[in-house]
């Protein structure tokens, strides 16, 4: 969840309650009528890249070819007319197509994944692209896939932190006209960018493929998709990785209700220490304490003074807290993070660029062109998926207290446009592992999208899954980022059908040192990394 992605009283009670069995499903598990027309459709496949590929992809990326899918707008009455298309990428095995396929998803929810397979090969693990076709899939309303839109939007100078009641009411009003733009301009798809509605495309795409099973990497809000996918088609599905895992038994709010949290943890015990362990390079002060006070006053200056950038709006306070929350997500970002703040506190202009960067890639309400069709189906998978619990008065009030609490992330958590959202008839079964194959999950103790605490209240609940907890280690994603222990476990449950036979534990990665000149860390970048680093390639 990159948007993405919680309480040990809850944990406890659902701890007592599992101890009595597993829970029944919260409803039946429908099934779908798959027409002839869609059942018998034949993916023209091509090569995705015509001529010389681009210079930063890997050996081997010839091979991936593109396509694309036909699929009912509604899964609940196919045969009415609308139909949508969905775009899918395939990589062969490298000896040649194979008989398993690996489906992939990059969550979100609503990443587009196209690139998946590239970013795959891209991490120098060789195994999987061996001896999987490697699939990538722009979900309903995303990417080269028919989409959906929030419509050009503003980017208002508010600051979550001014509980100005007139500044509140501004934040507030956004979160209804945000609403209302993206369900406007979504039109008639917008209803039908389920969870539900995308498992069922996902399982069209084996039935036309042809394959009897499928298996499954999903990182992020791709767990959430990959659990609901083994919940609706238990028999279409054989090995189930899931990876940096929201709280899937559970609703959306409480996926992201952990968030403010799960980054304040990030931030204090990693990246803090980390930046004051090498002020001799950055200079943002030598215990934690005195590191977010320089940032502290950085952003202050952010507000007061935005600083200009070449061809688009001036960057202030909501960048700077843009780049600290994406810089979280993986250790490998910590140098640019540190290179960014000291040319900030020393009047330096290179970190205009910078900022302007970060929040142009995320953050709600703030999307522009060409993530536009990511956040729309971000927000409609999240308000359409689940309700949501709470009023108006209670979200101002909650977000004062998660800000008070938790104040590098807990004052965005007003933004809640499902507060307004005019949701569809949707009610999805809660997924309980019956009937699945065992599942591999994975988690490292401090991610902050996806906080470990929901995903062992997902472990709990789900039957039959298998718990990899990475110690010591914060990162979100953490197949491939050069963690043999992770790696090996995956690869063999996925490659040679090793299950665990119980949780396992593995050690995490060190924090790399400071690059010298500016720049990424060479090593411990996560495929969602990588995946970043490909956006564009694909169109």
């Amino acid at each position: 969840m990159r948007n993405t992605t919680r309480a040990t009283g809850v944990a406890t009670i659902l701890g007592a309650l599992l101890a009595t069995g597993q829970p029944a499903l919260a409803s039946p598990v429908p099934t779908f009528e798959v027409p002839a027309k869609f059942a018998e459709q034949r993916i023209q496949w091509a090569p995705c890249f015509a001529g010389e590929l681009p210079p930063e992809l890997p050996p081997g990326s010839e091979r991936l070819e593109c396509g694309t899918l036909a699929a009912p707008m509604d899964w609940h009455n196919p045969n009415n007319g609308g139909e949508i298309s969905i775009a899918v990428s395939r990589l062969p095995a490298t000896g040649g197509p194979s008989d398993r396929a690996l489906f992939t998803n990059p969550g979100g929810p609503g990443g587009a994944g196209l690139a998946m397979p590239l970013a795959m090969l891209s991490i120098n693990r060789p195994e999987l692209p061996a001896n999987f076709d490697i699939y990538g899939i722009d979900v309903r309303g995303t990417g080269r896939s028919s989409t959906v839109s929030c419509g050009p939007q503003r980017q208002p100078n508010l600051d979550v932190r001014d509980r100005d009641p007139a500044n509140i009411q501004a934040l507030m009003d956004l979160n209804r006209q945000f609403a209302a733009d993206c369900q406007q301009h979504s039109g008639e798809l917008g209803r039908y960018v389920t969870t539900e509605q995308t498992v069922a495309d996902l399982d069209l795409l084996r039935q036309v493929e042809r394959r009897e099973k499928i298996n499954w990497y999903g990182v992020s809000g791709g767990t959430w998709l990959g659990a609901y996918f083994a919940t609706y088609f238990p028999r279409s599905v054989d090995k189930v990785v899931l990876d940096s895992n929201a709280e899937f038994t559970g609703s959306w709010q409480d996926v992201f209700g952990w968030q403010p949290m799960a980054f304040e943890r990030r931030w204090r015990a990693d990246v803090l220490p980390w930046l004051a362990a090498h002020d001799a390079n950055y200079h943002l002060g030598t215990d934690p304490a005195q590191v977010q006070a320089t940032v502290d006053g950085l952003r202050a200056a952010l507000k007061a003074n935005p600083l200009p950038v070449p061809d688009g709006p001036p960057v202030d306070h909501n960048a700077l807290d843009v780049l600290v929350l994406q810089s979280m997500y993986s250790k490998s970002a910590f140098p640019r993070l540190g290179d960014t703040l000291a040319a900030l506190r020393e009047g330096a202009g290179e970190a205009a660029p910078v900022l302007a960067q970060a929040r142009s890639r995320t953050m709600p309400m703030q999307a522009t062109d060409p993530m536009d069709s990511q956040t729309a189906t971000l927000f409609s998978i999240r308000c359409n998926d689940t309700a949501f619990r709470g009023t108006p008065e209670s979200v101002v009030a909650q977000s004062g207290i998660q800000g008070w609490k938790f104040p590098t992330y807990g004052y965005y958590s007003i933004s809640q446009p499902c507060l307004y959202w005019e949701r569809p008839d949707v009610s999805l079964p809660t997924p309980t592992g019956a009937g699945v194959p065992p599942v591999l999950m994975l988690h490292s103790e401090h991610d902050p999208a996806t906080a470990f605490e929901g995903a062992e209240i997902a472990h709990r609940q789900f039957q039959g899954s298998r718990l990899v907890t990475v110690r010591n280690e914060g990162d979100h994603g953490v197949y491939g980022i050069g963690n043999a222990c992770v790696d090996d476990v995956v690869e063999g449950y996925l490659i040679d059908g090793r299950v665990p036979e119980g949780d396992l534990t593995c050690e995490g990665l060190p924090a790399p040192e400071p690059v010298q000149p500016h720049g990424f860390a060479p090593t411990g970048r996560s495929l969602l990394d990588v995946l970043e680093d490909l956006a564009g390639v694909l169109g």
